[in-house]
């Protein structure tokens, strides 16, 4: 992980929940009781997202990580993954970044309980 310290990313979450900061390739991972909800990555945050909240980080101007993987006739490939920038406003908004976390939690619970553990959502009975 770059310059994010560990420390202010718990301190960050503490009203949401306790939150494990791991390193992961050239950022890091944000868990809550064993599930990835977030990354960090070039000290920037990302949560996760689907279709059940992905309309508020639009809302709010944010975009989705992207990295570059491989080449293709001499050009680079982008690949998004399910995760978009927390917007900037939260980080002075505890309560409302700890209901941002939460959704994000929401989310990757969805995707654990999908079959294979990966892939499509786990359709619920709403």
């Amino acid at each position: 992980m770059t310059g994010v310290d560990p420390e202010f990313i718990r301190d960050l979450f503490a009203s949401f929940r306790p939150v494990t900061v791991r390193r992961m390739f050239s950022g890091a991972g944000l868990f809550c009781d064993g599930l990835m909800f977030g990354l960090v990555i070039d000290d920037i945050i990302y949560l996760k997202v689907d279709e059940t909240n992905r309309l508020d980080f639009e809302r709010e101007g944010s975009g989705p990580f992207t990295y570059t993987r491989g080449r293709k006739a001499g050009r680079p490939s982008r690949h998004a993954l399910p995760y978009w920038r927390l917007p900037e406003r939260l980080y002075d908004d505890p309560e409302e970044l700890a209901a941002w976390a939460a959704r994000a939690f929401a989310v990757a619970e969805g995707k654990k309980l999908a079959p294979g553990g990966r892939g499509k959502r786990k359709q619920s009975n709403k």
